[in-house]
């Protein structure tokens, strides 16, 4: 799938048309590519039905760019405007920080051009020099760039999973497989993907070596083997293609899925019990007996452990929890009857209200919640309270209408000060407040506490959104001091938010669990912010799955009468 590709095409093409100072196309490009990053059908199959102009914000102008791309993998307006930019503007805008409006300020001021550049420039303390920029800037710039060359290697999981299924899909249908899974970090579903390892039985091994490299969205072997190869595909992804065989399926599994952490562990309580472990099975100590191998649950079950879920593979704990046969029951996926954040065409969505209740509806969703911006954040394009007044209205008329019930809430920005923007009246109009921070995210740890801290008290907050504010691949969250917020969360009865956006997928797991350990109570949104983005919500459950978190612990898991008894505390 080409999704993730065209998406970032049209992301491209919005923040080359921002910095020439086009008014009004930046944001049509954002909303499509916002779109098409989020659709769960392949943007090629769309194509060849001529069905591109049915994906909401796609019209033709876009459409016949998307078409132009599919059919020969260029695209000449995104290349003539590359042309008239003298700066590499995808490396410079991988910096945290880093806008159209700041990247043409630099380029006018200093000449950058590259990250070279940049770095270089930051090192002689040149930018601090520029009006409007200073010492602080200059510093962030810097921590920017060491992000930047470290942290974009990895493919954000909400983004390669619908390839990494299709290839799954296709791999399983020839003849001569048998078994065929998805190992590593994708099957413990990490935020962000490096390698794919695919594992699959069969006695016919040349001809699954032979068909792997040879199939169309390979665009190098990078090595071929009697049982094993490896591919790059067009995307860059590599992928990793394991024949193992019937008695050696589970071994593989359980040591290709990892951690690299939890299997050191579980070696080293194999050894403790005269057993040694690998990728080929468990077997005696002394003369090397098979005893285990043919699936994960025979290996953990000769070592006194309850089969560990791949999600909690991380030793954090769950190998002594599983000894103990003391594991949490896992909220499982499709447990989540509603979403608690989701936008609009009355904000930034692309879509009306009524559509993306139906689409949630047409899911089996008994609720939905549309949060669309109220605040500073002036791109969101966000709501006044006359608007909100306004939407107030139609969603009381939808509720009337519809077999599904929505929540009228708000996203609203926490101010630099703590306060809310937007007043105690309206607060308490609404169905949900979901509270967030989006500007000034460059204060210290005690700062940021102090702000999200009085924000959560001295206001009626139902969720705290997107906790971290990172960007995968982008920008490292900001520094707080949890346990003060965890306390504070847990004390004014709010929410803690896990946003399944791809590039969020906040709060990490680690501080769900951490979260989870100090008794706070958490909700899952999508941030979708067309009806294709609904579907994320395995996302957010797979972060729940990964905090150890259950049903219970997930206000989305509850009846609607049960929800709006919890809100209604507030």
């Amino acid at each position: 799938m080409k999704n993730a590709e065209v998406a970032k095409l049209l992301f491209d093409i919005a923040e080359l048309l921002e910095m020439q100072g086009v008014a009004f196309k930046p944001r049509a490009y954002q909303n499509a590519a916002r779109t098409i990053e989020s659709l769960s059908d392949d943007i090629e199959d769309i194509a060849k039905q001529g069905k591109l102009m049915d994906i909401p914000g796609v019209g033709r102008a876009i459409s016949e760019k998307i078409e132009e791309y599919l059919k020969t993998g260029k695209l000449a307006y995104l290349n003539d405007l590359k042309k008239e930019m003298p700066m590499d503007v995808e490396q410079l805008s991988k910096v945290q920080g880093l806008g159209p409006k700041r990247i043409k300020l630099l380029y006018d001021e200093l000449k950058i051009k590259t990250l070279a550049d940049l770095k270089k420039a930051a090192e002689a303390h040149k930018i601090q020099a520029i009006k409007g920029l200073g010492p602080k800037v200059e510093e962030d710039i810097l921590k920017g760039i060491a992000f930047a060359q470290t942290n974009t290697s990895r493919a954000l999981l909400g983004y390669v999973m619908p390839q990494v299924e299709e290839l799954r899909t296709l791999i399983s249908r020839h003849p001569a497989v048998g078994r065929v899974e998805v190992a590593g970090s994708y099957r413990r579903r990490k935020e962000t993907i490096g390698d794919i390892d695919i594992l699959v039985t069969s006695k016919k091994a040349a001809e699954i070596m032979d068909f792997f490299v040879r199939m169309k969205d390979v665009a190098n072997v990078l090595a071929k083997g009697e049982t094993r190869s490896s591919v790059q595909l067009h995307n860059g992804m590599q992928v990793d293609l394991r024949v193992v065989k019937e008695n050696e399926f589970g071994s593989a599994m359980q040591y290709f899925t990892g951690s690299k952490e939890h299997n050191v562990e579980i070696r080293k309580i194999a050894l403790k019990k005269g057993l040694t472990l690998n990728e080929y099975g468990l077997f005696t100590l002394k003369d090397k007996k098979w005893v285990a191998g043919k699936t994960e649950e025979d290996i953990y079950k000769k070592l006194g452990i309850d089969i560990i879920p791949p999600e909690m593979r991380e030793n954090m704990g769950e190998l002594q929890l599983g000894a103990a046969w003391k594991l949490p029951k896992l909220i499982e996926y499709g447990s989540c009857h509603g979403d608690f954040q989701t936008h609009s065409m009355w904000s930034d969505g692309t879509e009306t209200v009524e559509a993306m209740a139906t689409a949630a509806q047409a899911l089996g969703w008994k609720f939905i919640t549309i949060t669309d911006h109220v605040g500073q954040l002036g791109i969101a394009n966000p709501l006044n309270e006359k608007r909100l007044e306004q939407q107030a209205l139609e969603i009381a008329k939808l509720n009337d209408t519809l077999d599904i019930r929505i929540f009228h809430g708000a996203e609203v920005d926490i101010l630099k000060d703590g306060k809310l923007a937007l007043s105690s009246a309206w607060q308490k109009k609404l169905d949900v407040v979901l509270a967030s921070v989006h500007l000034a995210t460059k204060m210290t740890t005690d700062e940021m506490t102090a702000r999200v801290c009085r924000a959560l008290s001295e206001n009626r907050v139902h969720i705290l959104g997107h906790p971290t504010g990172r960007l995968l691949n982008q920008r490292e969250g900001f520094t707080m001091n949890w346990e003060q917020v965890f306390e504070t969360v847990k004390s004014r009865g709010v929410h803690l938010d896990i946003d399944c956006s791809p590039e969020r997928m906040d709060l990490p797991f680690n501080l769900v669990k951490a979260g989870r350990d100090f008794g706070c109570s958490f909700s899952i949104s999508t941030d979708a912010h067309s009806s294709q983005g609904l579907h994320m919500i395995q996302f957010g459950e797979s972060i729940a799955r990964r905090g150890w978190l259950s049903a219970a612990d997930v206000l989305n898991t509850r009846s609607v009468k049960e929800i709006e008894k919890v809100l209604g505390r507030k």
